[in-house]
């Protein structure tokens, strides 16, 4: 735990007492702040209770006495419309912060000058996340990894030089950190997205531009618009800017020439690594992914060799177009987080003959829009009840059968891919939810990874936790 010592003797309000929020104010309760938190689930605030955390309605407090208001990241701070919560504070000229931001008041506090990399993005933070942690820790290095990805920054042990931190953010708790200043911050990409909560494409863009602009080194992806324009007014201010793309050569920063990583430094290249042979880094999305963390190693101090290194034996995110076994020529893949098209599309495009397992609870679109990938399908599995639909898109135009369950698809798959004389994938990217049949696309995911150890002669690639 990171006790928040910045609030030692001051009175904070809270709001929303789920995994993050409850570990922010037990945070703030170690480092000697006097916390009255709130939730509008009773189940939470019971729980909170049960934890040794002071609870109260937030209508009744006495703003006045509140030296900060931390809002929860999923409670919306102005669209559709500010929560009630938000307005309060307001009205009492509270300042709203999150735990991203008490964080960055603790290392400011503390040890300033230990490595801490930002990871935002539409697409690709969680991946250059663990990619960046690996490299670190690979090296040999102190590494905590969290914020967005799954762990509560709060929760990570406490800010001391030589600690690297390699945190994602979403675009809800770069709102609420607004002294943001990472020695290395990226940004991937912006494509719409939250729209709902953010109510322009500008003003997302505008919210996701903070973490670069206060960052010791950007490194910007620049093959949108938003970005290109970001990446400039950055510059403009004097911050030093990395930009990366997977397409197109760049002036300064690192681009992809196929899958080779090229750095450009005052006009001169050089050849950084080739991601061709590394299973878990295929396709242009993991280029641009790699060149940013690759760019942010190198602004924190981390040799070439070791990045290299750290590169090759990437295990990949677990779900996320994850290699997990392999027979003869076929290679098995997890790729169970794409609940949807958009999501699918990296990795129908990073393997060319595929057996594709698909389906669950369809998403609005469907799969239509992957019609292009199909070249790379040899044929499809259908499960769940996505199955009708997604075999009226593909028609006649890639071979499918309606196997029902995931038992049916990859027990099938598998067969037809064996009798296959070339290399191949046996891939789970559903392009649905997993509500139909599954909790979530973790359970979907290890449900997948299960079924494939269960094969005969398999040569599983991950841990599964009976001996394979």
């Amino acid at each position: 735990m990171i006790p928040v010592t910045t609030f030692n003797g001051k009175r904070v309000a809270l709001f929303g007492l789920g995994g993050s929020g409850l570990a922010t104010a037990q945070a703030l309760v170690a480092g000697g702040a006097t916390v009255l938190a709130w939730d509008d689930n009773p189940d939470s605030v019971a729980k909170a209770n049960v934890a040794g955390i002071e609870t109260a309605d937030l209508r009744t407090i006495d703003w006045s006495a509140q030296a900060a208001f931390v809002l929860s990241p999923g409670v919306p701070l102005t669209h559709p419309k500010p929560h009630w919560s938000a307005d309060l504070a307001r009205a009492a000229g509270v300042e709203i912060i999150g735990d991203v931001e008490l964080f960055v008041r603790e290392r400011r506090a503390h040890a300033p000058d230990c490595p801490f990399i930002a990871i935002t993005g539409t697409n690709g933070k969680s991946t250059t996340t663990a990619l960046i942690a690996h490299i670190l820790r690979s090296s040999g290095r102190d590494t905590q990894l969290g914020g967005n990805i799954g762990t509560a920054i709060l929760t990570l042990d406490p800010p001391k030089a030589e600690r690297y931190y390699v945190v994602e953010c979403s675009s809800y708790q770069i709102d609420l950190a607004p002294t943001l200043n990472p020695t290395a911050g990226i940004l991937l990409n912006l494509t719409p997205d939250h729209l709902d909560r953010h109510g322009t494409m500008q003003h997302y863009a505008d919210i996701k531009e903070r973490l670069v602009a206060g960052a010791k080194t950007a490194v910007i992806g620049v093959d949108d618009s938003y970005s290109t324009l970001i990446a400039d007014r950055v510059e403009r201010t004097g911050v030093k800017v990395r930009r990366i793309s997977k397409r197109n050569t760049v002036a300064d920063g690192i681009y992809a020439e196929t899958t080779r990583l090229i750095e450009m430094n005052g006009g001169v290249s050089s050849a950084l690594v080739d991601l061709d042979g590394i299973p878990t880094l295929k396709g242009s999305h993991n280029a641009q992914n790699a060149a940013a963390a690759i760019a942010a190693c190198l602004a924190v101090g981390v040799s070439a060799d070791d990045i290299r290194a750290g590169l090759r034996s990437f295990p990949g995110l677990k779900h996320r177009m994850q290699p997990v076994g392999r027979r003869d020529h076929v290679v098995f893949v997890n790729d169970s987080k794409a609940t949807n098209a958009e999501a699918a599309a990296p990795a129908l495009s990073s393997y060319e003959r595929i057996y594709w397992i698909a389906g669950g609870l369809p998403k609005e679109g469907g799969i239509a829009s992957l019609a292009p990938l199909f070249q790379n399908i040899t044929k499809v599995y259908l499960i769940g009840e996505a199955a009708p639909a997604f075999a009226a898109t593909l028609g006649d135009t890639v071979p499918y059968e309606i196997s029902g369950t995931l038992e049916r698809a990859v027990t099938h798959a598998a067969a037809d891919a064996a009798a296959d004389t070339v290399s191949s994938a046996v891939m789970l990217s559903p392009a649905c939810a997993s509500f139909d049949q599954f909790k979530n696309f973790e359970v979907r995911g290890d449900a997948f990874v299960a079924l494939v150890a269960a094969l005969d002669s398999v040569d599983m690639l991950v841990d599964t936790g009976k001996g394979n």
